[in-house]
């Protein structure tokens, strides 16, 4: 038997961080290291290729504890549990029981109900949760901010009458009135001082918060990681300050906040964003002398965006939505809802709703996510991006602590220009296809139609029509683009056709012809690939005979020389309306350009702009 003591691995000395280097710098074969592997994120920061144990011996995230000051690792100690949750839209009481009912019996343990303001009696209350035990799920309500104080006598009312143990109530009843300011540009700060006076109404049930913190609308308007971290500390720190200067016990306070978050598509850097998330609030909490650390724990509820959903493959969604999910329940968090994935063109169908349900069941019954804690803690990536996305995240805070707070930068719409900003740089990157949409501007299915879909617009349970007070977040997915220049050309008379003359070398010419296809698709275009012709002149005649609009040459840049003149002079002979495209950017693109070739297309051009000046030249507007 082996010695006992003998450790695992002990023959083998650990390479150095500058044998790892060099190795690396090997396989690149002179590629450059730093562009090739450093990650340069959006948040500001670089993310190296590879970590050692030295690098994060000294980060205080490595030695916290699960369930201990600063919770980065998670509030819990033994298990990852989380609420399955789904919100419905209760503008009918019966209706909206009955598939609360029913989704109870289909893995949901967490109801969040949307009662319009003018339906908010004890009567519709009472229908809502006829047969719902509240005491054995999590139950949660939102309703116009005017109404949230009646709402919670009702609720009150309701869960006294039926004899609840008050500690096992849990669940919500929303307010956040700063979310109205972002989202529509109406103050509301006049009903701020109901903040207090909800708290004092629900102090007796401890696991039913009330001041909601929706973040979530920060990154579903595209905000970066870092700007939906530090607006969400400083959003809650506003909320938190207006209670404790109402009089409010900063215990009680604090244990009545409730983080709604949103999860983009960079997975472990919304793995990072959470842990971080949960470490920076406690600071912030402590900083007011609780009498109890748990006061401190960042209660959360995660959302997957619909920033990134699409209306064309919209399957895809599902993708997105799964890592995701996978992101959030790693990271620990109270609750989530997974978005369906139909969204952005309808009300959700009962199989999407279906689905977006067992997505996260599937996390819990199959991938046993809810048994482990802190699953990616001790990764020393993980563990450098947490602390990392932290820094950045607290620069942001205290850049709006300076300007005098949360609700001091709502008002004056620095947070809300922020962010329309990151939208519009992101829409820009989309464009230009340096933010991947897959089925969108990279990959798009060629021959999906639309079937009648229309994206939705954004719809609210309160309307207001007049003039906005404040600036609002100009929320917008980041596929709207695309998909707007798609639909058009879908209801043009013809649909265009793009034709592929590939000629000359064959890796490169299929290259191009690929690239091609899926760069024209994205617009909608009928797209012809071919497997290649010995002269310009039989490619041309086939793509006079296919009806081709475009007429794309894929052949390699040293062949465009030899090629390009004769293929654009052959076609503008044979059909002089069709367009002539170059797949690439060859040495030779002054000469080409010299004889009349206007339209080259490759990875540097602006997708989104070249195929709006195309749709232009075919008179499809």
């Amino acid at each position: 038997m082996a010695d006992s003591k003998e450790k695992l691995f002990a023959d083998f000395t650990a390479p150095t961080r500058q044998e790892w280097r060099d190795k690396i710098e090997v396989d690149l074969k002179g590629a450059d290291y730093e562009k090739k592997m450093v990650w340069r994120t959006n948040e500001g920061f670089s993310m190296q290729p590879f970590y050692l144990k030295e690098d994060v011996d000294q980060l205080a995230t490595v030695n916290a504890l699960p369930g201990e000051f600063p919770f980065v690792r998670g509030n819990k100690k033994d298990n990852n549990q989380w609420y399955v949750r789904q919100n419905i839209k209760a503008d009918d009481a019966k209706e909206a029981n009955a598939k609360a009912l029913d989704i109870l019996n289909k893995g949901i343990n967490s109801l969040g109900f949307r009662i319009p303001g003018d339906k908010v009696s004890a009567a519709f209350i009472e229908a809502l949760l006829d047969g719902i035990c509240c005491d054995c799920i999590e139950v949660s309500f939102r309703t116009c901010q005017r109404h949230v104080l009646e709402l919670a006598d009702i609720v009150v009312a309701y869960y006294t009458k039926k004899g609840y143990d008050k500690e096992k109530i849990v669940g919500g009843i929303g307010f956040d009135p700063i979310e109205r300011m972002l989202m529509k540009g109406k103050d509301t700060t006049m009903l701020l001082p109901d903040m207090p006076k909800l708290v004092e109404k629900l102090k007796d049930f401890p696991n039913l918060r009330c001041v909601m913190v929706h973040s979530d609308l920060l990154c579903n308007s595209g905000a970066y990681v870092y700007q939906e971290l530090g607006y969400a500390l400083a959003w809650g720190k506003e909320y938190l300050d207006e209670m404790v200067e109402a009089g409010v016990p900063v215990d009680l306070a604090a244990k009545k906040i409730k983080f709604y978050m949103g999860v983009g598509g960079n997975y472990f850097m919304e793995i990072a964003k959470f842990r971080a998330a949960r470490m920076l609030w406690a600071q912030i909490v402590k900083q007011y002398e609780p009498k109890c650390d748990c006061a401190c724990q960042m209660c959360i509820n995660a959302a997957t965006t619909t920033y990134n959903q699409t209306v064309f493959d919209s399957y895809v969604n599902m993708l997105r939505s799964q890592t995701e999910a996978m992101s959030a329940a790693l990271a620990g968090i109270h609750s989530m809802v997974v978005t369906p994935f139909d969204t952005p063109y309808e009300v959700p169908t009962d199989f999407a709703e279906r689905i977006a349900r067992n997505q996260q069941l599937l996390l819990k019954e199959e991938c046993h996510f809810d048994k482990i804690v802190d699953v990616s803690g001790g990764s020393y990536f993980v563990e450098e991006l947490t602390v990392a996305i932290a820094k950045e995240g607290w620069k942001l805070f205290l850049a709006v602590e300076e300007e005098g707070g949360f609700l001091a930068a709502v008002k004056a719409g620095t947070i809300q220009q922020a962010i329309n900003d990151t939208d519009k740089a992101r829409h820009a990157n989309a464009g230009k296809r340096k933010e991947f949409l897959l089925g969108t501007n990279q990959f798009p299915n060629f021959t999906e139609t639309s079937e009648g879909k229309e994206p939705l617009a954004c719809d609210c349970t309160c309307k207001h029509s007049s003039d906005p007070d404040v600036p609002a977040l100009k929320t917008s997915r980041l596929a709207s683009d695309f998909e707007t220049l798609r639909l058009t050309t879908e209801k043009a008379a013809k649909q265009p056709i793009a034709f592929m003359l590939t000629i000359g070398n064959l890796a490169m010419r299929q290259a191009r012809a690929q690239f091609s296809c899926n760069f024209l698709a994205a617009a909608g275009y009928k797209v012809i690939d071919n497997l290649g012709f010995p002269t310009v002149e039989e490619g041309v005649a086939a793509a006079v005979k296919a009806g081709a609009d475009i007429v794309v040459l894929c052949s390699s840049d040293d062949e465009y020389a030899e090629y390009g003149v004769p293929a654009f002079n052959a076609l503008k002979a044979a059909d002089p309306k069709a367009i002539f495209i170059i797949a690439g950017a060859p040495a030779c693109s002054e000469d080409l350009k010299a004889a009349g070739i206007e339209n080259f297309i490759h990875v540097r051009v602006d997708q989104l702009k070249t195929l709006k000046e195309l749709n232009a030249k075919l008179g499809i507007q």
